[in-house]
């Protein structure tokens, strides 16, 4: 397990109280990777619609005497399917104002979690303090309650089909004052059973939800109430331990999630394709930036489904890295005459150097909460299109969902260190490209580069954000077939939480103003 660290670290979350569950271990001398821990579990409480120890993720790791390593603790298909006529399975839409967005809820959307052998996987590769220790931010949080900040209230009311698919889901988020209602900004969301299922897991270990009372309630509901998970299922559940994908941009090493996710390998093939572009190019934000820009989604698009990602993403990285077929979209960036989802992020550096790059989601959540597992909403990974790229139904059993979930840390020339990685669905690969070119390529502030104005190509329908200067608004309109103007920043276009060491300099973060996220210096 690693030492002590020295002071001087950094947090940033998605919530507040998410930030300072992890800062208040990283001051009760935990590491980086203790305080990312303790913030999932902390955000469970306080971005409840987000993270889930029913959910999964990644935890890109780079200990500051070691190798960097991806811990792959992501939903697994079950081992078998039943018959979709006895699944429960069923559409809802998700209303983001100017978009909306369809996801499937039900039991038979519900895809083997690993959130907890992951937390246990880090923690025993990794970790400094007691898991006990660790957990107790969030048990206090969750015992007494929190103040729901206004973001997290947006979010459950973006679901609000979800949450009021289930009595037991429905009681949990109506608000104590207003009848009829979903608990709103600054009202206190409390949730005891929490407290108790963590408090379970910190005496009993991940055995007690893998193969104990917690797996018999997950196994019961499924096989009575339509869902496809058995106790092989969860008991025969890996983390896998992988090497991060590694590239070089701007004149810094990236490393990101590499397959069978997608994201950090899209990523990686836009980057290519942009060269070092930079200040050549026009200034940040500016025309020519916004178009590149908008290009190599749609290429980077392109080249996804020319290279079967969908179908196998081991070999599709192997394409994607073919030195012709990158020069071939490659000239489609240059010059042209002008043409007339629920994942949180908790990135952290310590005092010590070590740096710890945590995503995490639950999909929106299945919707279904019995009362034996009134302590966490299961995901629905089964029922989101973009782990999902064969169609629903047509997953493979017994396989790795892939995922555009792309924690990602930056190595720069001088020995700077930066933790990024971004929540929402689709959206993730295209909000943390934006900000390693902002951050890289044109040399932007940290706060400057995540608060950017964004971008988003979904197919051919090109999604800009409010900020743009109207040359530049112009320019990205112009590569899109159809395109979509959103009169405000929101949280479609993701949520970058990073933080930031460099040599000589305070660390620094950045908290996405998209997902209330804050940064906090120790």
């Amino acid at each position: 397990m690693s030492g002590r660290p020295a002071a001087g670290g950094v947090v940033a979350a998605g919530d507040p109280m998410t930030a300072a569950a992890a800062a208040e271990i990283l001051r009760d001398g935990g590491n980086a990777f203790d305080a990312a821990l303790a913030g999932l579990a902390a955000a469970c409480v306080a971005e409840p619609i987000l993270c889930s120890l029913g959910g999964g993720g990644f935890l890109l790791a780079r200990p500051a005497d070691g190798e960097a390593a991806l811990f792959d603790f992501f939903t697994q298909t079950p081992k078998r399917k039943r018959a979709t006529t006895e699944i429960d399975f069923r559409p809802i839409l998700a209303d983001f104002g100017p978009a909306t967005q369809e996801f499937h809820i039900g039991l038979g959307a519900v895809a083997t979690p690993g959130m907890v052998k992951g937390i246990f996987a880090v923690h025993g590769a990794l970790g400094g303090l007691p898991i006990a220790r660790i957990f107790e931010p969030a048990i206090a949080m969750a015992r007494r309650g929190v103040e729901l900040s206004a973001m997290q209230a947006y979010v459950i009311e973006i679901v609000r089909p979800i949450v009021d698919a289930d009595p037991v889901s429905r009681a949990l988020f109506a608000s104590p004052d207003r009848p009829g209602a979903a608990i709103g900004a600054g009202e206190r969301f409390a949730w005891p059973a929490l407290a108790e299922l963590l408090e379970i897991l910190a005496r009993d270990g991940e055995q007690a939800f893998y193969r104990g009372d917690i797996a018999s309630a997950i196994v019961e509901a499924g096989r009575t109430g339509g869902g496809h998970l058995t106790a092989e299922d969860l008991s025969g559940y890996r983390v896998e331990r992988r090497r991060p994908l590694d590239r070089r941009f701007a004149g810094a090493r990236i490393l990101t999630n590499p397959p069978p996710s997608a994201g950090g390998l899209l990523i990686a093939f836009a980057l290519d394709l942009l060269g070092d572009a930079g200040p050549a190019a026009g200034p940040a934000l500016g025309p020519e930036h916004m178009r590149r820009l908008a290009r190599a989604m749609r290429l980077t698009n392109a080249a996804r489904g020319e290279c079967g990602l969908a179908e196998d993403p081991g070999e599709a990285a192997a394409r994607l890295g073919d030195p012709d077929l990158l020069a071939r979209y490659r000239a489609e960036i240059a010059p042209a005459a002008p043409a007339h989802r629920g994942t949180t992020q908790i990135s952290v550096i310590d005092g010590a150097g070590n740096a710890a790059s945590l995503s995490v989601s639950n999909g929106e959540g299945c919707g279904v909460m019995p009362g034996a597992l009134a302590g966490m909403m299961l995901n629905n990974m089964l029922g989101e299109d973009d782990v999902n790229p064969r169609g629903f139904h047509n997953w493979p059993v017994d396989s790795r969902q892939s995922s555009m979930m792309a924690p990602t840390l930056v190595i720069a020339a001088d020995g700077g260190l930066t933790a990024l990685g971004s929540g929402g669905s689709n959206r993730i690969r295209s909000a943390i490209l934006q900000v390693l070119v902002n951050l890289l390529a044109y040399g932007l502030p940290l706060v400057d580069a995540v608060a950017a104005p964004r971008l988003h190509m979904e197919g051919d329908v090109l999604n800009v954000e409010a900020g743009l200067s109207p040359a530049a608004l112009e320019a990205a309109l112009a590569e899109g077939a159809e395109t979509r103007q959103w009169p405000d920043r929101n949280l479609f276009f993701g949520g970058v939480h990073a933080v930031s060491r460099r040599p000589g300099a305070p660390p620094s973060g950045a908290g996405d103003p998209r997902r209330g996220g804050v940064a906090l210096r120790i």
